[in-house]
């Protein structure tokens, strides 16, 4: 399943009016967060008698909430979805209810499992567990949030977060089987244990980043 199964209007409507909202939010949470997971929910999909339209919607949708702040975003996506009447185009409003459950039901911290496979394949799409790709949205998350925070005390809390969500015993859950990630997931488990490897993506990273700071600085 690929964004060519896609009602082109329904696509047409989304890249015109849903993506872009993604260029304000945090440097984490981006349009390439967006389109990453919309590929991978619907490769995800693939696996299933799934409507691509639903799941393109709700990958689509799935984190526009983050326009009230990231503690109720999951909640606020759903709110959206109900909300916006330009949905009853495409779909029921059974369909509607349902991939607004979809989003709601996305968050890593959530404690009960997504209520539908919708949900569960989006969650999982969320995950998106390369970990690289996780080290680094994870320190643009605590420097966009935390710009007052000296370099090692953005090292502390990535750690901290790496931790907490993506460690053994971490909240962090996986719903579908024929998901590549809980092999990547081991991978990042064994990394967070040797701290001196995240230390070494984080400065490499940062480092990166000053340059570019600097450069920047330099051509203005």
């Amino acid at each position: 399943m690929t964004e060519a199964d896609i009602t082109p209007s329904l696509k047409e409507y989304v890249e015109r009016e849903i993506i872009p909202r993604y260029a304000s939010f945090d440097l984490a949470h981006r349009v390439d967060h967006a389109r990453s997971v919309i590929r991978e929910s619907l490769s995800l999909a693939t696996y299933y008698d799934l409507d691509p339209d639903m799941v393109y919607a709700i990958a689509a949708y799935h984190d526009t909430g983050l326009c009230e702040g990231r503690d109720t975003h999951h909640t606020v996506s759903a709110r959206i979805i109900l909300e916006d009447r330009e949905l009853e185009r495409w779909f029921s409003p059974e369909q509607i209810r349902t991939m607004a459950e979809a989003a709601e039901d996305h968050r890593a911290s959530k404690k009960s499992p997504p209520r539908t496979i919708y949900g569960r394949i989006v969650a999982e799409a969320d995950r998106l567990i390369d970990p690289d790709t996780i080290i680094r949205r994870t320190i643009q998350y605590s420097l966009s949030h935390y710009p007052s925070m000296t370099r090692e005390e953005h090292f502390q809390r990535v750690m901290g977060h790496l931790k907490e969500k993506y460690g053994y015993g971490g909240y962090l859950h996986l719903y579908i089987p024929e998901s590549p990630n809980a092999g990547r997931l081991d991978t990042l488990r064994k990394e967070i244990e040797d701290p001196s490897i995240i230390r070494r993506k984080f400065d490499t990273f940062m480092d990166s980043l000053e340059k570019q700071t600097y450069k920047q600085d330099n051509n203005n």
